[in-house]
């Protein structure tokens, strides 16, 4: 194969002129069309209410017919350009304990369509009406509130302008009637769940209120939002006036104990041979509490001591083809509420902070992560004033014991951010990170591969326009850690342009050889890379093309990573290479045709150029990590160029049918081989009691001897039912031949008062395949644990 080396000295490149044409460019690009409307429109009085609301969903009340209406809601999707077919009426109202929402939502009973009874639905599956609440109106952080036909509740937290997340959980209250042509939703949301300031004089906030009728492909908002943007938006969300201020929020406490006990069966086996070990049975218990204090009515307090996880849903797998370590998301409340304050410095690829790492401390001796209890966490979070927002994250483990004279030290993880607000949406932003290694009392051999402490400062920028079509980011980031070297920084600058149909993106990224995060999420050092994502995207204008085509065009996407080192430093392997500075390392680029349909489908095709240097052997497939020790000592490829192209197609259903589901196909080269990869998904919606999925990965790649060519499998058959508002069962099977191993995770929740739950927790792991040579055989197990769990939430 013929090599091409591009080498450049990187190492020498000004950032500070880029960044400076960049930050004079971004405000030039943004677009203020929209933001021309009259606010007096979209401006919402509310007044208080002297007489009692029952919530019933009759809006019979006094007060409910005195109020201000908000109507006339403009379609988002499949066009922004007519008010909607199915209309929504939305009042509001409050007295001194909560905020009262009321909306009539004009929809025929046999259109309704709705994912299950589960609380906290994922988007895009259920008919809602929604509520987004900017209560600091910085149109950046927010409160998301939805409600199905079935009074089925969702809520969750908006972060990064429309950044949902709906893992946050807390109380509020909700009622429907239906109606043959309408649903009548009347809510109640107590103003002890929200956090806000009460400023003197006028009080005012951001609202905006959504609908989604999944059968007529309605999208639609009170506040107009242009179509290339979420619905909840909080850019263009309109203005909510208080009569009278809302009132202090009072004391807020909830206390949530939590007790659990469980069973687990463990059967060993050696790491080299796969023989078998003594099984073990294991009895455990514990006890615990959170606690959610509200220091003031914007700035939230949390604690936890002895903290459980176990209720938690466990990561999706995948096949991993990668060299680095692949991320995956955090899933523990604890670390959700607020969460952008600390995880979302940095660029996706490269966090100063990642909270999975609080809980798992690699172990030196192995290379490998190994989990480490928690005994105590503090956590505060919110807002000081209008302007400034604050996090302040304190977490400490427990020393284990591993064998005779090894241990895993018990550790201190700290995280404080500032935020302070700039101009209209924008704001610049300080992290620092840090975590304590307490190396006291071990041996010198006991501390070996352990630092002391390891910490990054950070300051970061970033913009966002009125009209969220110009958007960038800044950051310096500086890793601290004993004898450090030079080059422990991390610095990027982005740049987006987003129109509705046009779509630039363009990011420029350095991570220092020696910049080094411990708490963070960093795969790759000592590189430069580039991001050159574009798209280009039109609207048909003949009427009857577009009742079938909502949009097409074509995107065009990028990524360029190069040595700025000069060094190639791999992780337990030493160093393996030295170079010139600036040579390529790796580059992908990707151009496709998508279209999208009025419906939400949408089906695309491409074709992808790839270059790779391996600076250290690969083995293309990842067949060295399998549990096979036949597999472990696979033949690699040696350093040098690689390149190769492949096709992909694919395509995703509407949701709005019982049926669903999606394709993904790849096909080409990969390294000094060829192969595809497929990736599918159906799924089948039994409403209202849940969905029934199967997920399906294929992998199989063919290389000359003595490389392995392979055939991957991955199975994931899933059901999640709910047998009513507050019974739920999920089961999700897991058969991955790459890893070798079956994973059955099944778990029984009752909410049996809001917010406090009892959970029945069932997880089992198998071997996929049997290995003859070693006396395993398919379906051999390897453990299994029952667990049970019961949580109250006590408000004080």
């Amino acid at each position: 194969m013929k090599k091409t080396i591009t080498s450049f000295k990187l190492q020498n490149f000004k950032v500070c002129h880029y960044l400076r044409f960049i930050l004079i460019l971004v405000p030039l690009l943004s677009n203020s069309e929209l933001l021309a409307q009259d606010e007096d429109k979209y401006t919402y009085r509310i007044k208080k209410t002297k007489e009692a609301i029952k919530l019933d969903g009759d809006l019979n009340e006094i007060a409910w017919q005195n109020a201000q209406e908000a109507k006339d809601f403009f379609l988002v999707r499949p066009f922004d350009t007519s008010f909607a077919s199915l209309q929504t009426v939305v009042r509001m109202t409050f007295d001194d304990n909560f905020l009262y929402v009321g909306a009539v939502c004009f929809e025929p009973r046999k259109l309704y369509t709705m994912q299950s009874l589960r609380r906290d639905f994922d988007g895009g599956t259920s008919d809602i009406v929604t509520i987004n609440i900017d209560t600091f109106k910085d149109r950046v952080n927010g409160f998301h509130f939805a409600i199905n036909p079935f009074n089925v509740q969702r809520e969750g937290l908006i972060s990064m302008g429309e950044d949902l997340s709906n893992v946050w959980d807390n109380k509020w209250y909700s009622q429907v009637k239906n109606y043959d042509d309408r649903w009548v939703v009347e809510v109640a949301i107590p103003f002890k769940t929200l956090r806000y300031k009460i400023a003197e004089g006028e009080n005012s906030w951001h609202i905006n209120f959504g609908r989604n009728v999944m059968q007529t492909n309605e999208v639609s908002v009170w506040k107009p939002v242009p179509r290339n943007f979420r619905p909840h938006n909080l850019a263009f969300a309109g203005n909510l006036i208080w009569d009278e201020n809302p009132p202090k929020a009072g004391t807020n406490i909830a206390l949530i104990p939590y007790i659990s006990g469980g069973y687990a069966q463990d059967f060993p086996r050696k790491a080299e041979d796969l023989s078998k070990l003594p099984s073990t049975n294991t009895f455990t218990g514990a006890v615990g509490m959170d606690a959610k204090v509200a220091v003031t009515p914007s700035l939230n307090l949390d604690l936890t001591i002895n903290p459980d996880f176990s209720q938690v849903e466990v990561d999706r797998q995948v096949t991993n083809l990668s060299r680095f370590e692949l991320f995956f998301p955090e899933r523990r409340q604890f670390f959700i509420e607020n969460s952008d304050l600390f995880s979302t410095f940095g660029f996706p690829d490269t966090r100063p902070f990642f909270s999975r790492r609080i809980g798992i401390t690699r172990n030196p001796n192995t290379g490998l992560n190994q989990q480490v209890p928690i005994l105590a966490g503090a956590r505060l979070s919110g807002k000081l004033n209008d302007n400034w927002r604050v996090g302040f994250l304190n977490m400490q483990t427990r020393k284990v014991k591993l064998g005779d004279n090894e241990f895993l030290p018990n550790a201190n993880y700290t995280v404080a951010t500032l935020q302070r607000k700039v101009f209209e949406r924008s704001f610049i932003g300080g992290i620092f990170a840090n975590k304590e290694n307490f190396l006291g009392g071990l041996s010198e051999t006991q501390r070996a591969g352990y630092r002391q402490f390891n910490r990054v400062a950070g300051l970061e920028f970033n913009y966002y326009s009125k009209d969220n079509r110009g958007e960038a980011e800044t950051y310096y980031h500086q890793s601290f850690y004993p004898n450090a070297p030079k080059d422990a920084a991390s610095l990027a600058q982005y740049v987006g342009y987003h129109h509705p149909n046009i779509d630039l993106n363009f990011a420029l990224q350095r991570i220092g050889k020696n910049y080094v995060a411990d708490i963070g999420f960093v795969p790759r050092r000592g590189i430069v890379q580039t991001f050159r994502p574009m798209s280009l995207i039109l609207n048909p204008k003949n009427e009857k093309t577009a009742k079938y085509i909502n949009s097409f065009g074509i995107n065009f996407e990028g990524n360029d990573v190069f040595d700025i080192a000069g060094l190639y430093d791999a992780p337990l392997r030493g160093l393996v290479e030295k170079t010139i500075g600036g040579k390529r390392l790796d580059s992908e680029t990707s151009l496709s045709l998508f279209l999208n349909t009025p419906a939400g489908g949408e089906a695309y095709m491409g074709h992808n150029w790839v270059f790779t240097h391996l600076f250290f052997p690969f083995e293309p497939t990842n067949s060295g990590d399998s549990p096979n020790p036949d597999l472990q000592n696979a033949a690699e490829l040696p350093i040098g160029d690689y390149k190769w192209r492949f096709w992909s197609v694919g395509f995703e259903t509407s949701q709005r049918n019982d049926w669903s589901g999606s394709l993904d196909f790849n096909y080409g080269g990969y390294f000094t081989g060829r192969g595809s990869f497929t990736e599918g998904s159906v799924s089948y919606r039994w409403q209202p009691y849940g969905t029934i999925s199967l997920d399906l990965a294929y992998t199989r790649f063919n290389f000359d001897k003595p490389l392995n060519s392979v055939r991957f499998l991955l199975l994931g058959p899933r059901a999640e039912l709910s047998f009513s508002r507050s019974v739920f069962f999920s089961t999700f099977f897991q058969y991955n031949t790459q890893t070798n191993n079956v994973n059955i995770n099944s778990r029984l929740q009752w909410r049996y008062k809001p917010v406090s739950d009892f959970f029945l927790v069932y997880t089992d792991n198998y071997f996929a395949e049997a290995i003859p040579r070693y006396g395993v055989s398919a379906w051999m197990p390897k453990n299994r644990a029952l667990i049970l769990k019961m949580t109250y939430w006590l408000n004080i």
